[in-house]
């Protein structure tokens, strides 16, 4: 099944891990550590936490801002799209505001992916999305793996499935943070 269709089909949770998933990989351009983004993560294991959900995002918004300038430049447009998924977030965890969250997440993961890339790929990622992954460059077919396997881990174990979701985007973020890493040593 391609990440559009799995996104489609996601629950409430699987859509808010979906998208957090996303962010989370993507923490290192924003300056954050590891655990940032952990309280959203609890908050997932229980449908009736989704209340609290906008003072946890809330809390992360304030701690990401403060890191903000550690970084990246400004004009930098990876930094930017990560900053935008942090802020299109929505406050209330409902599948409608999430679903469009994890959408645009997942095209800005991959973006970002596609961005710190040193590999060329001209194909749209909207293809990449739906199934066309034939010469996808490594950093980013290994983005889009780790969407679907969130997703699909999610659909298949509900809360349950989150311990590994979770494991999967710290992997990510490792990755991210090496090649973030990697970009900042050659501009020096």
């Amino acid at each position: 099944m391609s990440l559009v269709d799995l996104i489609a089909r996601a629950d409430e949770r699987g859509l808010a891990a979906s998208g957090l998933a996303c962010l989370d990989r993507c923490v290192p351009l924003l300056g954050g550590d590891d655990e940032i983004l952990r309280p959203l993560w609890g908050n997932l294991t229980d449908v009736s936490d989704a209340a609290e959900w906008g003072g946890l995002l809330e809390q992360a918004r304030g701690k990401l801002d403060a890191g903000a300038d550690v970084s990246g430049e400004d004009g930098d447009e990876a930094v930017l799209l990560a900053r935008r998924m942090l802020e299109a977030a929505p406050a209330e965890r409902s599948a409608a505001g999430l679903r469009i969250w994890a959408d645009a997440c997942s095209v800005a993961s991959l973006q970002i992916h596609r961005l710190l890339d040193p590999a060329d790929d001209p194909s749209p990622l909207d293809s990449r999305r739906t199934g066309a992954t034939e010469g996808m460059p490594p950093l980013v077919a290994a983005e889009l793996r780790r969407q679907v396997t969130v997703l699909e881990v999610l659909a298949g174990h509900g809360a349950a499935g989150l311990r590994r979701a979770l494991e999967v985007s710290t992997e990510g973020r490792r990755v991210l943070r090496a090649v973030v890493s990697r970009r900042n040593r050659g501009r020096r």
